[in-house]
């Protein structure tokens, strides 16, 4: 039993050049029994590797040749030969989390928690050390480890790969007594290989110090590679963390590719004569049994007023199912409800809904729109608790699909909510759980693209001209060598230079590497414990927040509670149109009383008159539109789920509207299959379709079915979705369905890929579809001035905005400074409807907080330029912004006018007490004759300003050039 300890990922980002999940399979061909991924003062990328290694475990357990007695079911793969995917499998090996703490007063040391208690102590220990740096770095100081050691099993490095001692390193051998002290029996002495020649002196070296201390040696071959072919990226990630070319890396490049993770039969060689050192490594792993399995169920109890989660639910539903269906609650629904509180309860969910909950009862209470969706969110249950306001009646799938016993895993509920205002929920679960308790997932930067070429190019000394070019021609690079070969010589360059065809093998093989850790949109977990227990938290960049290194994969992965705290520019927009309506028409709408199947709502969706409107708002939906003529709100479902990149790559469009026409006959393969796809006509829409036809047509397991999900979101990086094809056939075939219609259905999955989307989601969607179309439908010009002040947002710009705001019967008036307020606003137009009166926001540059001097100084308005400048305080600069936008105008100032008036006025300009000469007589300007503005200057003046006219389009000013015989429009020459 043989085990490494101390492995550097490539999430020490710019060091390691292996992903985890590389190591682990290298692990298993190499006869390793157990590793340890110990990146530096982070332990970002281990729940990858942990997931591997459940993974190959899963294989080898259903893999027939596996022989029971052993665990093994083939020989060890040679160090010499690169790991292909399908290389046998000679171990299972475990992952045992670590972490290598750098300190600033101290040597490095590498700690591996025994228990759960000793990986609680590493988290916060790694938490400390992380909140009190900034983004990306960590501070940690020997103390925190004499305060944080407790169930640990640590390893001290010395100087590494050297006798001597690097420029800036602590004396370990100082620390040394110490730490043997504070650390006895847990504290052992690293013994590693420098790959130099020195290796057997530097052995005797070490084994001395070790028995002058009283401390265990443990070997490791400290590598930072899976495997030796990846020595060249080693140098070119260090050049990029050096900021220097791989030429001038000096002894910072590898000397060799030796640094890689080593075979049973490798290590028993390099560490010949010290094998307690390699005994070391079995009873380490022995000693620290702790896995990231028992992280699972660490939720919040959401206990109160005594009240227990299961009464609570029960509770607050039934509350809710009365509120819903003041008038009874159909029978079907009482029985749905039932259904899905009992296997909530059976899982002990309960915790789960009532968080999710109390998010959403917190915005309510503050009126902050919001609308849930995602896997459990149209549920009868979170349709009661007020989490969404779409009728769980509306969809098809069970609510197994959601939460069942064989996925065993949390349910997953995504919230959004106004994207002006999400920062009041964000802060109102800080305050709630503490920020001990709650922070926000991390978002995994990978390296793309664009970003490889940058970063991998000035490392290999490409001239910035040739980064440039091959930036900019980067979509046809990545398909094959002839395609890569023929767009390098179209833009000038030569494939066969050996500089560059090595810079672009490079590229290609650092794409896929994480870069460094952001912050997720709005993935929450809370937890009743201490969250700085289960995993380091550390500062985003954003102020007042917190964020975990875990992602939402690695989260999903273990099973923790993640509640997506998301915005919505549309709810915004639908907030202040609700506001409006409520304002200037008495009327008092949220999203589930808006009159619902409004036929002139569908009439104007018929004929694509959709800009604005939440999702139907792009080009490619404004052209289905007419063909899919929606009539009622199912049909609205899918046409958000069917305009995406998943159903057009797979096929899906064309038929589904052929059999929406009756151009087509719409058949069933199968009765079952028929309950399936019945509502969608036979055509697969939805991510939770493809996955019923694999259990039901293919005979899937639900955790098949539910790995076949994970596999599609992944395939790209993970290439495994081949092994689910074979036995989705086999499974095809064994229920009697045609094998051509198998794999036309396994491409329809396929196409999915990453871009599935679940009916559920689909039906959240639409329900903003409708609110906003209906707004637009019956009131253009709130649901126009409710998108203006919602900017930015959307496909279309604030000039479209109100160009079809006025197509629309709209009157739009401009900016005005007696009129004017930082938002645009509706005010009577004197015939008895509403005007739409642009707002100061509108202005490019202006500030909201210099619009609210204005209209706070206004009183019974302005009489010049110069009055608004005395009483409001505001800078000259802002006057002159105002003047380019013609705000002037009401005073009887034109554009120029009212400018040369502004640009009069300075900072240093006295008060009026004193503005004169030296007789006492004010000083007198001759007027400035200003030539007049044309017609195509003023509307040049206002895209400037404002980014939008209220003049003729500016086509108009060119008709008479497109179309002989049109008279000038007011273009000069």
């Amino acid at each position: 039993m043989i085990a490494e300890l101390c492995i550097t990922s490539n999430f020490t980002f710019l060091t390691g050049v292996s992903h985890p999940e590389e190591y682990i399979r290298r692990a298993a061909m190499a006869g390793l029994e157990a590793i340890a991924i110990a990146d530096v003062n982070s332990v970002a990328g281990i729940v990858r590797s942990h997931t591997e290694a459940r993974e190959i475990a899963r294989k080898v357990r259903e893999r027939r040749n596996f022989d029971h007695a052993t665990g093994l079911i083939g020989p060890p793969c040679p160090d010499h030969i690169p790991p292909p995917e399908s290389a046998p499998i000679y171990a299972t090996p475990r992952l045992m989390p670590a972490t290598r703490l750098e300190f600033s007063d101290a040597p490095p040391i590498t700690a591996l928690p025994e228990n759960r208690q000793g990986w609680g102590n590493l988290c916060r220990l790694l938490s400390k050390g992380r909140l009190r740096a900034e983004k990306g770095s960590c501070i940690l100081h020997l103390g925190d480890l004499l305060e944080f050691g407790a169930g640990l099993q640590l390893i001290l490095h010395p100087y590494p790969h050297t006798h001597r001692k690097p420029r800036g390193a602590c004396d370990w051998a100082k620390h040394a007594p110490q730490l043997t002290r504070r650390f006895a029996g847990r504290l052992q002495l690293a013994l590693a290989p420098g790959y130099d020649g020195e290796d057997a002196t530097r052995f005797a070296t070490r084994a001395q110090q070790a028995a002058q201390l009283g401390l265990p040696l443990v070997a490791t071959t400290m590598p930072v590679m899976h495997h030796g072919g990846r020595r060249r990226l080693a140098d070119v990630v260090t050049a990029v963390r050096q900021g220097c070319r791989v030429d001038s890396l000096g002894a910072e490049a590898q000397t060799n590719g030796e640094r890689r993770l080593r075979s049973v039969a490798e290590m028993r060689r390099l560490f010949t004569g010290h094998e307690t050192a390699l005994e070391r490594t079995a009873w380490l792993m022995q000693r620290c049994t702790f896995s990231l399995d028992e992280l699972r169920y660490e939720y919040p109890s959401e206990v109160a007023q005594g009240k227990s989660p299961t009464d609570r639910l029960h509770r607050l539903t039934y509350e809710g199912l009365r509120w819903r269906y003041p008038h009874g609650a159909p029978e079907k629904v009482r029985g749905m409800l039932e259904h899905e509180l009992s296997l909530i309860g059976k899982l002990k969910y309960e915790p789960y809904f009532l968080t999710v909950r109390d998010v959403v009862h917190f915005a309510r209470s503050r009126d902050i729109l919001c609308q849930g969706r995602g896997s459990a969110a149209n549920s009868v249950v979170c349709f009661c608790l007020g989490v969404t306001s779409v009728s769980p009646e509306i969809g098809t799938m069970v609510f197994e699909r959601f939460v069942s016993e064989a996925r065993d895993e949390p349910p997953d509920i995504d919230v959004d909510f106004e994207h002006e205002r999400r920062e009041e929920v964000i802060q109102h679960i800080y305050e709630r759980y503490g920020r001990h308790r709650a922070g926000l997932c991390a978002t995994v930067v990978h390296y793309r693209g664009k970003r490889a070429i940058r970063e991998v190019g000035r490392a290999m000394g490409l001239t910035e001209d040739t980064i440039s070019a091959l930036s900019s021609q980067l979509w046809g690079f990545f398909s094959t060598d002839a395609v890569q070969d023929e767009r390098m010589r179209e833009i000038g360059l030569d494939p066969n230079d050996r500089r560059l065809a090595q810079t672009m093998a490079l590229v290609q093989e650092i794409i896929g590497f994480p870069r460094h850790l952001s912050q997720h949109v709005g993935g929450f977990i809370m937890t009743e414990g201490r969250l700085d227990e289960l995993v380091p938290i550390e500062n985003a960049s954003m102020e007042d927040r917190t964020v975990i290194c875990w992602d939402k994969d690695d989260i999903e992965s273990l099973g923790i509670l993640k509640v997506d705290v998301l915005s919505l520019g549309m709810l915004t927009c639908i907030r202040k149109g609700f506001d409006m309506l409520k304002r200037h028409h008495g009327m008092d709408l949220a999203l589930s009383t808006i009159p619902p199947e409004d036929s002139a709502v569908y009439d104007m969706l018929c004929k694509a008159d959709s800009i604005g409107v939440f999702q139907v708002e792009s080009r490619a939906q404004m052209n289905f539109l007419p063909r899919m003529k929606p009539r009622n709100f199912y049909d609205l479902v899918i046409e958000v789920a069917i305009i995406r990149p998943g159903t057009i790559q797979g096929d899906m469009v064309h038929p589904y509207i052929r059999r929406r026409n009756g151009e087509e006959t719409v058949t069933f393969p199968s009765d079952a299959l028929g309950e399936v796809l019945g509502k969608t006509l036979g055509v697969p829409l939805f991510q939770e379709q493809a996955m019923q036809i694999a259990i039901i047509g293919a005979g899937f397991t639900p955790e098949e079915a539910d790995r076949l999900r994970r596999s599609l979101a992944t395939f790209k990086k993970h290439g495994n979705v081949s092994e689910f094809r074979e036995r989705f056939m086999r499974g095809m075939k064994k229920n009697n369905y045609d094998e051509d219609f198998a794999a036309r259905c396994f491409s329809q999955i396929e196409g999915f890929g990453s871009y599935g989307f679940p009916e559920s989601h689909a039906a959240s969607f639409a329900l903003l579809v409708y609110a906003s179309a209906w707004i637009k439908c019956h009131h253009p010009g709130i649901f126009a001035c409710a998108l203006l002040n919602s900017q930015p947002m959307g496909f279309y710009a604030p000039a479209q905005i109100v160009r079809d705001a006025r197509e629309h019967g709209v009157e739009v008036r401009p900016v005005d400074i007696n009129e004017s307020f930082w938002d645009n606003v509706m005010e009577p137009d004197g015939r008895g409807g509403l005007a739409l009166r642009l707002g100061f926001r509108q202005v490019r540059r202006l500030r909201e907080e210099d619009a609210s001097w204005i209209t706070a100084a206004r009183g019974n308005g302005y009489q010049t330029v110069e009055d608004v400048w005395r009483r409001a305080g505001i800078d000259p600069h802002v006057l002159t912004r105002l003047a380019e936008a013609d705000a002037f105008a009401s005073l009887g100032l034109k554009r120029r006018e009212a400018l040369w008036e502004a640009k009069a006025i300075t900072a240093d300009k006295p008060l009026p007490l004193f503005a004169g000469d030296m007789d006492g007589e004010g000083i007198l300007e001759p007027a400035a004759m200003l030539p007049e503005m044309s017609m195509g200057e003023q509307v040049v003046e206002d895209y400037v300003a404002m980014r939008l006219t209220l003049r003729k389009h500016p086509v108009a000013l060119l008709r008479h050039i497109l179309t002989p015989g049109e008279p000038n429009q007011g273009l000069t020459e």
